[in-house]
């Protein structure tokens, strides 16, 4: 799939991989929640790329976990994923460098094992149709700076005065050349918590020829604002005006924010909109622990869905402690669903 999908112009990949999908698509959902279910020590800066060194298999085994639940795009375990936390480590650039590639690569294999195991027909998918005909998609990961300092700050937005523009582009110039060139169908800028760091993005995909789309995700704790206190529609005006960025959304955000935080991109985009809040928990940044919402379970995530399309949103998945189950019952729902409705847009 990811081949022949780059024939085409940026503008245009969302719009025919929407097509081919039927009109929506489905995003994995956490990722470090089941690497820690399958036995993964990520109590680390790296989080859960510390696994591209320690544990790769458990990587593709995710990703694989994922596809079976009936994902259409699996995001790769490079979201905190940085040539400096990895040199901080011990390891070399170069090594830092390679094993950036090599989170493109795992995701890649996967998609493959997935296709190979399909024609064989290993598996049997009663909501996706044939999923040896299922489009995927690989987006490559990039965290925030905020989740390379490891400290909270990117459920904040706060950086310091120290942080600027210049300083943000600087950080990330050389994981976004890497990762543009390492086999990824389009990169995912994911947890964005500032307007700064946005516009950082932007002038980083104007200026250093990366010739693969890209989607912004931001995060919202309000449903109005991002973390630093701007106002969400600013956020995606920065988004909207770079013609690379495919697809706006928000992503580790509790779901009942998801429905207003649509309504309000709808004013400011006309790109696919993507969605895939956390499981409602909220992050302890301070002690690193999640604690449990008593507004919302996994179901009534699900129950949102139905809602979150007919407000137009067009990818739907999961992000901090969703799992291959919440994917699953995503996929489930929106398979029973007519065509995509009118107020879906494919600019």
């Amino acid at each position: 799939m990811g081949s022949s999908v780059k024939e085409g112009t940026s503008s245009s990949l969302m719009t025919e991989f929407l097509e081919k999908c039927g009109g929506y698509a489905v995003v994995d959902g956490g990722f470090a929640t089941e690497l820690e279910r399958h036995g993964a020590d990520i109590k680390d800066p790296l989080w859960s790329a510390k696994c591209l060194i320690t544990s790769p298999h458990l990587v593709t085994k995710v990703h694989l976990d994922y596809l079976e639940s009936g994902a259409n795009i699996i995001i790769t375990a490079s979201y905190q994923a940085t040539i400096q936390g990895f040199v901080s480590k011990g390891l070399s650039v170069g090594e830092a460098e390679s094993l950036l590639r090599r989170s493109v690569e795992l995701s890649c294999e996967a998609r493959e094992i997935f296709y190979n195991r399909c024609n064989k027909g290993s598996w049997d998918f009663d909501h996706a149709g044939k999923a040896s005909q299922r489009p995927v998609l690989v987006a490559a990961s990039v965290g925030s700076y905020g989740a390379y300092l490891a400290d909270g700050s990117e459920y904040s937005g706060v950086y310091g005065d120290y942080v600027s523009k210049e300083s943000l582009k600087d950080f990330h110039r050389r994981r976004v050349q890497i990762l543009a060139k390492s086999g990824a169908d389009l990169i995912a800028f994911e947890t964005i918590p500032n307007k700064l760091e946005a516009e950082a993005y932007v002038d980083l995909l104007e200026e250093e020829g990366i010739d693969i789309p890209a989607w912004f995700s931001f995060i919202s704790k309000d449903g109005v604002t991002v973390p630093s206190g701007e106002s969400i529609i600013e956020c995606v005006e920065v988004a909207d005006s770079c013609k690379k960025v495919v697809a706006i959304g928000i992503n580790c955000t509790a779901p009942r924010y998801i429905h207003d935080l649509i309504i309000s991109l709808c004013q400011v985009t006309h790109k696919p909109i993507i969605v895939y809040p956390n499981s409602g928990e909220v992050y302890d940044g301070l002690n690193k622990k999640w604690i449990k919402s008593e507004e919302e379970s996994e179901e009534d995530f699900v129950s949102y869905v139905s809602r979150w399309r007919e407000e137009g949103a067009s990818l739907f998945g999961g992000c901090c402690r969703t799992t291959p189950n919440t994917i699953r019952a995503i996929a489930k729902v929106l398979s029973c669903q007519s065509p995509a409705p009118s107020k879906l847009k494919f600019w």
